[in-house]
């Protein structure tokens, strides 16, 4: 039977109704901005290690859920928080990957609108099997009840102040003195963590103005001995397995750099783990300190990318696939089996960074 035209009419409004309702629930809720179709594009400043979650497509497209497209473009995390060249070209957010650039970025003129940790990764050292295994007869390393290697890094860095060579820390395969190799601490957050956590193993606790006078000099030692420092630890972590046991015997990085790698092709991990090559091993430094990942808002919309970043989906894809730990440095999903035990469910040795004051005094001194 025919519909009249007044129920025809009654009928539009309705479906009016429920459509204008649907479009202000879904304006409502960030998570559904893209449905609406408009799309969000924000650039800036992000740290090399989480070049490969951004380029992830699930990333793109729970990010392409809340009205966002997000153009990353890879700079060194302390560069991206001091250097005019860089901020210069306006970026809507800044990526780096320590708390205390937020300080610096702040010093440096930055207007922050607002600053949120999203991921968190603890420093680690990367070797190989043949001088673990060395450094294990020597003491330098232990391995924990659930099979985690752990590192006296202070004793390793009092060995290589030293010139001690490596057959005398138990590691016959390699010759000349021990090394231990980090980014440029200028430039790259891993060597900035890491030069502020020598300097607090040389001061016996997190180091002080007085520390910096005292242990300065054996800090910029460590990093005068390491010859060329690249700029990037994304680029440093490719040297390593480009490099093997021979190239690249010890470097610092991140712990969520080997799980991306291994997730990436896990096929090609089995298949190393059952040669008799040499296998990358990670070591957790005791203690350690916690990369945290703070996202720097500082266009107004980039706030929107910090509540599609602490979404369960996103922290579930950045976990699961690239191994960044969450805000609280807890595992946020289910680890794929191609990892299994590799990591530890919580890093309990942690200490806290200098001030970041300290930390531009140290810089100034590792730069001479």
């Amino acid at each position: 039977m025919a519909l009249s035209r007044r129920a025809f009419g009654v009928g539009l409004l309705g479906a009016g109704v429920v459509g204008t309702g649907g479009y202000f629930a879904v304006k409502d809720r960030p998570e559904l901005q893209g449905l609406l179709g408009s799309r969000t594009t924000l650039s800036g400043f992000i740290g090399g290690e989480k070049e490969a979650f951004l380029a992830d497509r699930d990333v793109v497209s729970a990010l392409g859920a809340y009205g966002l497209t997000v153009n990353g473009r890879v700079a060194g995390s302390v560069e991206m928080v001091r250097e005019q060249a860089l901020l210069s070209q306006s970026p809507q957010f800044l990526w780096p990957s320590s708390s205390i650039m937020v300080d610096i970025a702040r010093q440096n003129g930055v207007k922050i609108r607002n600053d949120r940790v999203v991921l968190n990764t603890p420093v680690v050292v990367y070797s190989w099997q043949p001088v673990v295994d060395g450094l294990m007869k020597s003491g330098l390393v232990t391995v924990t009840n659930e099979g985690h290697h752990q590192l006296d890094l202070k004793a390793l860095l009092d060995a290589v102040l030293a010139g001690t060579d490596w057959s005398k820390l138990g590691v016959n395969s390699l010759y000349g003195r021990a090394r231990i190799v980090s980014t440029d601490p200028n430039r790259s957050n891993s060597g900035f963590m890491f030069a502020g956590l020598a300097l607090s193993l040389f001061s016996g606790n997190v180091a002080t103005a007085d520390d910096l006078a005292a242990s300065g000099g054996k800090v910029q030692a460590v990093f005068r001995n390491m010859g060329f420092k690249s700029p990037s630890s994304g680029k440093l972590f490719d040297q390593y397995l480009a490099g093997g046991l021979g190239g690249e015997p010890m470097i610092v990085g991140y712990e969520n750099q080997l799980v991306e790698w291994i997730l990436a092709d896990p096929s090609r991990w089995n298949r190393i783990k059952a040669s008799p090559g040499a296998k990358p091993v990670v070591l957790y430094p005791r203690p350690t300190v916690y990369s945290a990942h703070p996202l720097i808002v500082v266009d107004e919309n980039a706030n929107r990318l910090v509540e599609a970043l602490v979404s369960p989906k996103l922290q579930e894809l950045a976990w699961t696939r690239h191994g960044f730990r969450g805000p609280l440095g807890t595992a946020t999903g289910n680890a794929d089996s191609a990892i299994g035990s590799l990591l530890p469910a919580e890093v309990d040795a942690v200490l806290p960074m200098p001030d970041a004051g300290l930390m531009l005094s140290l810089l100034m001194m590792l730069a001479s």
